[in-house]
């Protein structure tokens, strides 16, 4: 018979990559890990990790297994949630996952009211690069994830989870001030054909280039929006960015790309049957957003 405290040691290595992280996040020794682990593995009847010197690597076995552990160490984490809230105790934390530019766009106009709202409660935030952190949720660790999805790329499968469109961020052409290009009212990829690009998503602009026939020159690729604006101001190339990003920018110019209409999509992810507080944040989200639109 499978233990879901076992399950949940699992889960915990899958996610830090190492028995060893594992252990020192969930404040235990490697060797009682590798015991849980072990017994796990007498259980299930089969392999669940190959370890390697570089760390673990999940068998197809484990990787089916961690799936279920993740709903299951989910599913206690939200009882435990329920209950506390009969008891009429706030939450401790609430743990969302966020990329770089919600952190600076959406985030901050939140934080202040969740406080006021739930002063007891501790706001915690985790770095995650779309489309990292579908798996936290769905395992309890993470209460809300705010993702996105450039043009050209799938959506994650949802995994049973709400997945809440926020934003649609029109993709805007940003160039250096002195371009040639920078004077037209309208531009089109094919003037920029022998530009280098700087470019955070390949896939996006490779899907406008080839409506086009274009083929675009990457000299950088980087998914830091600052160092992209710096570096076309800097007069390396032009790029596409988000249009929330470049709201206030000064020392570029920026147009919409003639012929394209394309959105960042971002949205927030929850577990199903989200708590009170994590319906709060969700509801700021979607406030702060629809002031973006």
């Amino acid at each position: 018979m499978l233990v879901a405290e076992r399950l949940r040691v699992l889960v915990e290595v899958a996610h830090a990559g190492s028995i060893a992280t594992a252990a020192r996040n969930m404040g235990f020794t490697a060797s009682a890990l590798s015991q849980q682990l072990a017994r796990l593995e007498r259980e299930a009847g089969c392999t669940l990790l190959e370890r390697r010197a570089t760390g673990t690597v999940l068998t197809e076995a484990g990787r089916l297994l961690v799936r279920h552990g993740e709903a299951i160490a989910g599913e206690l984490r939200e009882a435990e949630q329920t209950l506390a809230a009969l008891r009429d105790q706030p939450p401790a934390a609430l743990t969302v996952g966020t990329f770089a530019t919600a952190g600076q766009v959406l985030l901050p106009q939140v934080v202040g009211e969740f406080r006021r709202a739930y002063p007891a409660t501790r706001l915690r935030l985790v770095d995650l690069e779309p489309p990292d952190g579908y798996d936290l949720v769905v395992s309890g660790e993470l209460d809300l994830l705010i993702t996105h999805r450039y043009p050209g790329r799938q959506l994650p499968p949802s995994r049973g989870l709400t997945r809440v469109p926020l934003l649609a961020d029109r993709l805007r052409l940003v160039l250096p001030a002195h371009h040639p290009a920078a004077r037209k009212p309208e531009v089109k990829l094919v003037d920029l054909a022998d530009d280098d690009w700087i470019s955070a998503d390949r896939p996006c602009l490779d899907l406008l280039a080839a409506k086009d026939g274009v083929e675009p020159r990457i000299a950088y690729e980087t998914r830091d929006y600052a160092a992209i604006l710096a570096l076309v101001r800097a007069g390396l190339g032009a790029a596409l960015v988000p249009a929330s990003v470049v709201r206030g920018a000064d020392g570029i110019v920026v147009r919409d790309l003639a012929g394209s209409a394309l959105d960042r999509e971002v949205y927030a992810v929850h577990r199903p049957r989200p708590a009170a507080h994590v319906e709060a944040v969700a509801g700021l989200l979607a406030r702060v957003a629809s002031r973006l639109s």
